[in-house]
């Protein structure tokens, strides 16, 4: 008898509607996890339930608005259409499903799916964050490890940690930027998602690199290894060299922050305007920490920091383009998963 092997697809989510109803259970079920916002139970509690998601709610349903399409949520659709074209790659031996971490369809149902329906012998996870970060891969592997604990029968399980310098994957972002004309651009920005600098040091076993050594995030190392902002210096670092840019040419930074203590740094925004301070009327953007278009790149870069450079008398700020559903991303993700059946 051949081997099934399930794979299981994982982005963040997105709710499943533009309205103040869908965006609140979004924001609450997201903002609740431990993971994210690591703080003790009864006050992630009273912020997320008392706070966040009854006051951001509106205002980000607004925002939802502007992003969706008539196909709906573009991490959504990106995220079928990349799936499907797995599928149709790995052939009839393996079954591709999508989850969200947060909201539908659920990681719990793709699970009973790929284990109750179609009965697969061994399940790959692959989450599409190229990064890891314990609010993001590792909220993955919990929620899986969460569903699957009470199960008496469990399938062979392997998770995929991070591809941060995955060759293919820095070729198609380098490739979206030729896209461009990049001699037009005075300066190239790489934005990430943030992170409170309180959990990158959490995952410094050693206690004594994170925040500690200068320049701490510029290499890998034992004690880095795992550190979200060390995967993110690494992904710029391989797509500037792709592009053939010195280091001066471009700026690592990280939007996206939330509360008054202290997040990854630089700031996007503070960097954009200090660029533009410096006389660069043209930027370019990146945003590698995303693998399909959402609310982060579409409107916080490309509406809202756009918006706001352009009425600060910056002249263009362009954003490159995700890897979304392209079809060298479906062979680089089919790749990646024939690879791990072979380990």
């Amino acid at each position: 008898m051949s081997k099934k092997i399930g794979v299981l697809l994982v982005n963040l989510g997105t709710p499943d509607a533009p309205t103040r109803g869908a965006v609140y259970r979004y924001l609450k079920q997201f903002l609740l996890d431990r993971r994210v916002i690591d703080y003790p139970w009864v006050p992630r509690q009273l912020l997320v339930r008392g706070i966040i998601a009854p006051f951001r709610s509106g205002s980000s349903a607004k925002l939802y608005q502007r992003l969706w399409t008539p196909e709906g949520s573009p991490i959504k659709y990106h995220g079928y259409a990349l799936r499907d074209g797995v599928r149709e790659r790995l052939g009839s031996q393996y079954v591709v499903e999508l989850a969200m971490r947060y909201q539908n369809p659920s990681i719990e149902s793709a699970l009973m799916k790929l284990i109750v329906e179609d009965k697969v012998d061994e399940i790959i996870v692959f989450p599409l964050f190229p990064q890891y970060a314990s609010a993001t891969t590792g909220s993955v592997h919990d929620e899986v490890m969460r569903v699957l604990r009470t199960r008496d029968a469990i399938p062979t399980i392997q998770f995929i940690n991070s591809y941060f310098d995955r060759p293919e994957m820095i070729q198609i972002f380098a490739d979206n930027a030729r896209t461009y004309d990049l001699k037009k651009y005075d300066h190239f920005i790489f934005s990430y998602h943030g992170l409170p600098q309180r959990q990158l040091k959490k995952g410094d076993d050693s206690q004594s690199h994170c925040l500690k050594v200068t320049n701490c995030c510029e290499n890998l190392c034992e004690s880095n290894k795992y550190c979200y902002s060390a995967q993110c210096h690494q992904t710029s670092f391989a797509i500037a060299r792709e592009l053939g840019l010195d280091r001066d040419q471009y700026t690592i930074c990280f939007q996206s922050r939330l509360g008054p203590e202290a997040w990854a740094q630089p700031y996007t925004s503070e960097v954009i305007k200090d660029r533009l301070k410096k006389g660069d009327k043209n930027l370019l953007v990146f945003s590698p920490a995303f693998v399909a278009d959402c609310l982060e790149t579409t409107i916080e870069i490309g509406f809202e920091y756009k918006e706001e450079f352009e009425e600060e008398g910056g002249e263009h700020l362009d954003l490159v383009a995700s890897l979304n559903d392209q079809p060298r991303w479906m062979d680089a993700v089919t790749s990646m998963i024939r690879e791990r059946i072979r380990l």
